[in-house]
């Protein structure tokens, strides 16, 4: 930061207090889009590589999860952590140092010889992202001015919806015409490019009031509680819920957050103040976020086997398959902030979590044959409903923090998604995998199979609950026929369930949407000190 970036400061101002490319809001809107495309681009790129790390590196199963759990660990962790360091040093470094650390990291990962070292630097590149998105949200809040922040979070959402959409297509084809390494090296130009941009365009914005010291004990306590609660959710569908490991880090996770809490009441400069939850909306939105990204990640993750597994699509064509979704997402989201923007975030906001409840009633009614119109117009509409609870839950609670704490709501934000979609996967996890312990063994009696040993079964019945059918090849055409038939209508009927779980959530998040309202701190946003 130069000289001349440093403005001194004077107070709210009526408008953006600067002019040319230096602190635009537009430009700083684009700047910022690029970085976040390429951390969510690669959120859903990489899970198309893993197939290929493992015949190229020899992974084995749990080294792969380790892959994607590493990274979601290392994110989940440092989120409201990254989001403090913005408060306190300015959003636009934490921005930059994330796009170079992120960029950096990516390229170490495709020049890694072993799995172990793609892992660790997946655990960088989630500690990198951690940075750059909660910067992202602070940067947009102190930039633009309170009747344009809405229009500018639909925007962000919508490049959030481009690249979700991208990666699994762009994946695909790099993947199959080049190699998996690839999938990271593409990360080196659009952070280059995102750099560059964010060198040129970025100003720095803190408040007059900004934390000037670091909670050190806050975020220990509060790292390990996350740590705790989403290797716990992680872990469960694996251990067991009443496993003892899974009680034991659950129960770790229960008593690290009360410690924070206690913590948080005593220190001066606390990590989270928690007088922020006293704003009823904001602690509205928060829980909105969580119950949001359980119904959304948790039935989206079926979805994926639902269309690979049961109806044979490769991973490319099921990427195409689900661009209804994500371009409902796309579309939907620039129009729900100008319609935030008039009417406030409330009826949007229910109006949203009802639609995303029909879609998930609707996609349980999914069967192993079910074409790809209905499928598309059930898509379509659950991408209709999210788009604005996207839109409207961030900017809840980003716009209810005051500006001086906007890093930490921008991180609040994103740790109530991770934490609500880790949920949701482990909990809709739990309830395919009741489904087909208790279904699986009558329906393949019903088809007259020959009975199959303890051991047998139950290998069969972790094939079936991401939709694989458990065919051996020696088997007759026939059995090999009944066998699909039994496996694909047993997952379907778990993913029913599952969806039904998931629209009921969704309809207890409209109803705790009725609690949130606009922004009541959004307006200091544009008449940020520039530092």
């Amino acid at each position: 930061m130069t000289l001349d970036d440093r403005v001194p400061a004077k107070g709210p101002a009526p408008g953006p207090a600067s002019s040319g490319l230096r602190g635009h809001p537009w430009l700083t809107l684009f700047a910022v889009a690029i970085g976040v495309m390429m951390v969510t681009l690669d959120g859903t790129i990489v899970a198309v590589a893993n197939p290929a790390i493992t015949a190229d590196l020899g992974a084995t199963l749990a080294e792969v999860q380790w892959i994607t759990n590493g990274y979601l660990l290392a994110l989940a962790v440092s989120l409201i952590t990254a989001g403090k360091l913005g408060d306190r040093f300015g959003h636009r470094q934490t921005f930059l140092i994330g796009i170079a650390g992120f960029a950096v990291s990516s390229a170490a990962i495709g020049f890694s010889t072993s799995v172990e070292l793609v892992i660790g630097f997946r655990v960088a590149q989630g500690l990198f992202g951690a940075l750059l998105m909660p910067a992202a949200l602070g940067l947009l809040r102190a930039t633009f001015p309170a009747e344009k922040l809405n229009m500018a979070i639909g925007i962000w959402g919508m490049v959030i919806g481009a690249s979700t959409a991208a990666g699994p297509i762009v994946g695909g084809l790099l993947v199959e015409h080049v190699n998996w390494q690839s999938v990271f090296f593409i990360n080196i130009p659009v952070g280059v490019i995102a750099l560059v941009f964010g060198l040129v365009i970025l100003l720095d914005h803190r408040a007059e009031n900004a934390p000037r010291s670091f909670d050190l004990l806050g975020i220990v306590l509060l790292s390990a509680a996350m740590f705790s609660l989403i290797w716990a959710l992680i872990k469960a569908a694996e251990w067991g819920w009443g496993d003892t490991k899974t009680l034991l880090f659950l129960g770790a996770s229960v008593l690290c957050f009360a410690l924070f809490a206690f913590w948080e009441t005593r220190v001066a400069e606390p990590l989270i103040p928690l007088g922020m939850f006293r704003s009823l909306p904001l602690s509205a939105g928060t829980v909105l976020m969580v119950l949001m990204a359980f119904a959304f990640m948790g039935g989206l993750f079926f979805v994926t086997f639902y269309l690979q597994n049961v109806h044979g699509m490769s991973p490319v064509d099921s990427g195409l398959h689900l661009l209804p979704l994500t371009g409902m997402m796309i579309v939907g989201s620039p129009l729900a902030g100008a319609a935030i923007t008039k009417i406030g975030p409330r009826v949007p906001l229910v109006l949203g979590m009802v639609a995303t409840a029909v879609a998930c009633f609707g996609m349980a009614r999914l069967t192993p044959d079910t074409g790809t119109l209905t499928m598309s117009l059930w898509f379509a509409l659950l991408g209709l409903g999210l788009a604005p609870v996207m839109v409207g839950a961030t900017e809840v609670i980003v716009g209810n923090a005051p500006l001086e704490l906007s890093g930490v709501a921008g991180g609040l934000q994103q740790a109530a998604m991770q934490v609500g979609g880790s949920l949701g996967t482990a909990v809709l996890g739990a309830v395919m995998a009741g489904t087909v312990t208790d279904t699986f063994g009558d329906k393949w009696a019903a088809a007259q199979l020959p009975p199959l040993a303890p051991e047998q079964l139950a290998s069969a019945e972790s094939a079936v609950t991401v939709g694989v059918a458990p065919v051996d090849p020696a088997m007759p055409p026939e059995m090999a026929a009944a066998v699909t038939q039994v496996a694909h209508q047993t997952f379907v009927d778990g993913m029913s369930t599952a969806f039904t779980v998931a629209g009921v959530v969704a309809v207890l998040a409209a109803v705790v949407a009725g609690f949130t309202k606009r922004g009541a701190n959004a307006e200091a946003g544009a008449g940020a000190a520039h530092i």
